[in-house]
């Protein structure tokens, strides 16, 4: 049997039978508009500290400055970058992954074989930077809530593609083999 040609550079599909590898479609983070303030706090504590070093009035030491400059950074602008870095999402060509938490990692997962519904979301500040939020539903396990999805036309339609292909070949390789029992005798010649 010959392989079928892929476009757009997608991999060729396995023969019948074969064994599927699983590879990497897409991973990414939410949308980084989250991290807005982050940046503006970040950019107003320096601005501070260069202008206050040295400066102080006397009861005040550049030490105290410092100190607290690193507690407001930490605070407002590590721990928002942490939090959102920690929450990811991977599509491979047999599942999606989502994966979060700052302190104890979760992950959920859905395959494209068994298939799922997908939810677009958009509010006003997300149609303005692009982005949305997907809800994949599959009628038996607890909702996969994908939030603040950068591009996330491209990434639904991903989604889509892969259902596709992962629902037919789930289906081809359910089908007989010729030789195997219960493939059909060819019809007899004339």
């Amino acid at each position: 049997m010959t392989q079928p040609v892929s476009f757009g550079g997608r991999p060729p599909t396995p023969a019948p039978g074969a064994p599927t590898p699983e590879l990497g479609v897409a991973r990414f983070h939410g949308h980084a508009r989250r991290l807005f303030w982050s940046a503006l706090v970040l950019i107003a504590v320096v601005g501070a500290c260069g202008y206050f070093y040295r400066n102080l009035p006397a009861p005040f030491e550049d030490w105290m400055l410092l100190t607290a400059a690193g507690v407001v950074v930490v605070l407002l602008v590590l721990l928002p970058f942490a939090a959102w870095s920690r929450r990811s999402y991977t599509i491979t060509t047999r599942r999606v992954i989502a994966k979060s938490g700052l302190f104890r990692r979760r992950q959920h997962e859905f395959s494209h074989a068994r298939g799922y519904t997908i939810q677009l979301r958009r509010g006003i500040l997300q149609r303005m930077w692009g982005a949305g939020t997907l809800t994949l539903v599959n009628g038996v396990d607890q909702p996969l809530r994908l939030a603040d999805v950068p591009g996330v036309h491209l990434v639904h339609e991903v989604l889509v593609d892969q259902v596709e292909v992962s629902q037919i070949l789930a289906h081809r390789d359910a089908q007989p083999l010729p030789g195997m029992p219960g493939y059909p005798p060819p019809p007899p010649l004339p």
